[in-house]
């Protein structure tokens, strides 16, 4: 079941969103985020995925982009900013309900494009993406010079 999400899941996508961006800071800063999405969503959506005994099992975030978005050509772009699905529900439907969600989100919004990023090295992520339909459009890596 794909749903949108509410205060009474801010903790179970606490967790999720720790899981999928470890480096993205602590679960406070996480539930902060949560917060913030929850009081004003704006351009976004926030999806939550439980399983038929109702437990939390994924979670998809989307935003609208305005700028410009690598591999794209029309404006806005739905952007699928974060998807994770918790290991022992995944290839199971789960990521495909929630993108397909997002999809149907994306068309109520106007857009003709759905876009994601990730990793170079996310062997995981980038399976998936290919599995559900999504075209690579180019790699990149970015590099930084420090300016003393």
């Amino acid at each position: 079941m794909i749903a949108r999400a509410t205060v009474a899941d801010a903790k179970a996508w606490t967790v999720l969103r720790q899981a999928l961006w470890p480096a993205g800071g602590d679960t406070g800063t996480h539930a902060d985020d949560i917060a913030r999405l929850l009081a004003d969503p704006g351009d976004t959506v926030n999806l939550i995925a439980r399983n038929e005994t109702g437990d939390t099992v994924g979670f998809a975030e989307a935003s609208l982009r305005h700028d410009h978005v690598n591999g794209c050509d029309t404006s806005p772009v739905a952007f699928l900013e974060g998807i994770y699905v918790i290991p022992s529900a995944r290839r199971r439907g789960v990521a495909r309900a929630l993108v397909a969600a997002v999809q149907n989100w994306a068309r109520q919004q106007g857009c003709a494009e759905l876009a994601s990023d990730t990793a170079i090295d996310n062997a995981d992520s980038l399976q998936m993406h290919d599995a559900l339909g999504f075209v690579e459009t180019q790699r990149v890596v970015y590099f930084r010079k420090i300016l003393s």
